[in-house]
């Protein structure tokens, strides 16, 4: 027999080689660029989001310097007033009768409760106090020195003075304002002095969910929402500041103000500063924005939680991961489809490398999905024919807390249903069961193993085999629990940014609120002396006329401080029937000094039997304020000749329109677009928050706000609301 002859060894050619390497090389760099793509991702949406959160914290800020100086800003006047008093200068000519002080005590006292301060009190050039509005406490400061306070020396050169430090007799911190009073030779007899307690303030600061500070001149902390910050510094405090805090006893007996415990570091060109500390033992990043305090030597600063960012930062390359392996998955697709067919030309030569190579492929595709399933951020769930959970992934295990172990093979009722909605988990359980699952999913609040809630959108789709038969359901479950926390908290701050912008109103008003106050006060003054000019003659009849306008200038400007005191405070009581001219009535009151001031001309033609309108009548007061109070502010640009202001109304079908036409500068076309976006203003130092909440107050009440151009210059505003039904 002949021997057979041995078949040859196959070996791989030159261009064969070159092509794997062509291959490696081709994958290598995609790997590459993947990763790039992935890490750039990451860093734009952290740099964007560093950047919202930056914006975010400075508009906070604007909103807490707003409230900031309405607390410093509303008592500025008030120990200028006490100033001109009589009494107050008789006391200082004559600091040793007993009955000038206490008559200077009681003024004190009742002026101190109708202004809210905490004390006001009067010092004589030696530093002494002589009447005091606490005269009849414990804690009175009759008789206690200050000859060492800053705004004691300040008002004693001839200025005002305003200090902030702790109380040396009360103990208490506050914000010290005063005023020189002058003789009739213009020469300082001595200073009156009020306390403003920033406690309020600093209790609002206490329930933010980030920390909020205010710094002196220094860097010393000494309002804070983190009391262990308090009384510390953001820089060392050289020798000379701390001997001159120590004179000033400006914080009581401290002698010391260490560093605050942070670790502060620039993020290449990202607005702000990172600040790493930690606050109740619980290590703590923020990202930090300082504003300086108009017309005061203070900054503050407010931070907001920095892990935001980089939780951005982390979701960002979820995300981009997730893309590049959908692309990569599409790849390996179109990658098996070219090699079956390859194989299908050659299938006898090629049968059992064909077999293998697609075993292996398939292998690797089944591994790859499997990754790709447990990678992924939405809980799956499937279910058989009976309910009975067949599979679940780990992204839904850490959404319920349960091991997979512990949700194979149950049937309902789940662990994690929440007890108080099992009623509900019922109801979409028999719906699935029966096919009627809603298509475009519905909202399911489950319990955590470990207690608390999650709420979750539940998608379910039947579940088909490779035979085409009906095998079970399979539900995809996204946790949308920060996302309701996050609506919850946009409704809140549009409920406090509606507030900001009536304390806003407030601010521009105060102007007005010193010019309405100076008449009665004056007139007081000029009553009270006449009084005692009648009183020493004997005349009864008109020492009598004089105590009764005495008492109705009192009276008036009680009334002046509680329209503005009011609108502040007063919280909207709801719907009800309301007039519109009462409405007006009551806008045009509050702005009554401003209207005089502006010296426009003001025509309001409302008709008496007009409807009445069904809505909340804090908030219709607000709009109405704003669009007058912006009118007037248009006007004041044109001779006062030509200011001009109407307010007319009429019925309209169901509604009552109510338009306010000005003769003012009017507004850009170029800016018309703009008009009603929040923070978009042309007045300087506006929020730009006017507008905005006007039109959304009137859209609450199914209402419209339009402006347009008025013939001949000028503005018009028409407000439409619906009619009350009867």
């Amino acid at each position: 027999m002949s021997s057979a002859s041995a078949a040859p060894i196959p070996t791989a050619s030159a261009p064969a080689a070159a092509f794997r390497w062509l291959r490696v090389a081709v994958w290598t760099a995609l790997l590459g660029l993947s990763l790039l793509v992935v890490v750039l991702s990451g860093e734009w949406a952290a740099n964007r989001a560093a950047r919202n959160q930056a914006d975010e914290i400075r508009r906070a800020a604007e909103v807490q310097l707003s409230g900031l100086r309405d607390a410093t800003g509303r008592y500025r006047h008030l120990p200028f007033t006490a100033a001109l008093h009589p009494v107050v200068l008789a006391l200082l000519n004559a600091p040793g009768q007993a009955a000038l002080g206490q008559s200077a005590n009681r003024y004190l006292e009742e002026l101190n409760r109708l202004a809210g301060s905490d004390v006001l009190y009067l010092i004589d050039a030696r530093g002494v106090t002589l009447a005091a509005s606490n005269w009849a406490t414990p804690q009175s400061f009759v008789g206690h020195s200050y000859a060492n306070r800053p705004y004691f020396t300040e008002a004693l050169a001839g200025r005002s003075g305003r200090f902030y430090g702790v109380g040396q007799t009360t103990g208490e911190p506050g914000l010290f304002i005063s005023a020189p009073v002058r003789g009739d030779d213009d020469q300082v007899l001595g200073v009156v002095t009020v306390k403003v307690s920033l406690r309020q303030l600093q209790e609002s600061w206490r329930i933010a969910k980030d920390p909020i500070l205010l710094t002196d001149a220094r860097g010393i902390v000494f309002l804070s929402s983190v009391p262990q910050w308090l009384y510390h510094a953001t820089r060392p405090v050289d020798a000379e500041g701390l001997a001159q805090v120590r004179r000033d006893q400006q914080y009581g007996p401290r002698a010391s103000f260490p560093q605050l415990p942070w670790k502060v570091a620039r993020d290449g060109d990202r607005p702000g500063a990172l600040i790493r500390t930690q606050i109740d033992g619980q290590a703590r990043h923020f990202l930090a924005v300082s504003e300086p305090v108009e017309d005061l030597p203070w900054t503050l600063t407010v931070m907001a939680d920095h892990d935001q960012v980089l939780r951005t930062r982390e979701s960002a390359w979820m995300v981009a991961v997730l893309c590049l392996s959908l692309l990569l998955l599409g790849g390996l697709y179109w990658r098996l489809r070219e090699r079956r067919f390859a194989e299908q030309r050659d299938a006898r030569r090629e049968l059992e490398l064909r077999v293998e190579e697609r075993t292996h492929a398939l292998g690797e595709a089944h591994a790859f999905r499997k990754a790709m399933e447990d990678a992924l951020p939405v809980g799956m769930r499937a279910r058989d024919v009976e309910g009975r959970i067949t599979y679940v992934n780990p992204a839904f295990c850490q959404m319920t807390g349960f091991e997979a172990g512990e949700l194979l093979g149950r049937l309902p009722p789940y662990p994690y249903w929440h007890p108080d909605e099992v009623t509900r988990h019922w109801h979409h359980y028999d719906a699935m069961m029966s096919g009627r699952s809603a298509p475009d999913g519905h909202e399911s609040r489950l319990r955590h193993k470990d207690g608390h809630e999650v709420i979750t959108m539940v998608y379910t789709a039947p579940l088909i085999d490779a035979e085409g038969r009906h095998a079970g359901w399979m539900s995809s479950v996204v946790d949308v629990t920060e996302q309701r926390r996050a609506e919850l908290q946009q409704r809140q701050n549009e409920a406090q940014l509606q507030h900001a912008q009536r304390l806003a109103s407030l601010g521009e008003m105060a102007s007005t609120l010193a010019h309405e106050l100076n008449q009665p006060l004056m007139a007081l003054s000029s009553f009270a002396s006449a009084a005692k000019a009648f009183a020493q003659r004997g005349d009864g009849a008109l020492l009598a006329q004089s105590l009764d306008d005495t008492i109705a200038q009192a009276q008036r400007s009680a009334e002046i401080v509680r329209r503005i005191r009011g609108f502040v405070r007063q919280r909207t009581a709801g719907v009800e029937d309301c007039a519109l001219a009462t409405l007006v009535a009551q806008a045009l009151a509050l702005l009554r000094g401003e209207l005089r001031d502006c010296q426009v001309t003001l025509k309001v033609r409302i008709p008496d039997d007009l409807p009445l309108l069904r809505g909340d009548r804090v908030l219709l007061e607000q709009v109405l304020l704003n669009l007058v109070s912006n009118s007037l502010h248009a006007v004041r640009a044109v001779p006062a000749a030509e200011r001009r202001l109407d307010i007319e109304a009429q019925q309209h079908g169901g509604c009552i329109q109510l338009q306010l036409a000005d003769r003012g500068t009017g507004i850009d076309p170029a800016i018309a677009n703009q008009v009603f976006e929040p923070f978009f203003t042309t007045r300087p130092g506006g929020l730009g928050l006017g507008l905005n909440i006007c039109r959304t107050i009137v859209e609450a009440h199914r209402g419209r706000l339009t402006f347009a151009g008025r013939e001949g210059g000028g503005t018009v505003f028409t407000l439409e609301l619906p009619i009350a039904c009867p």
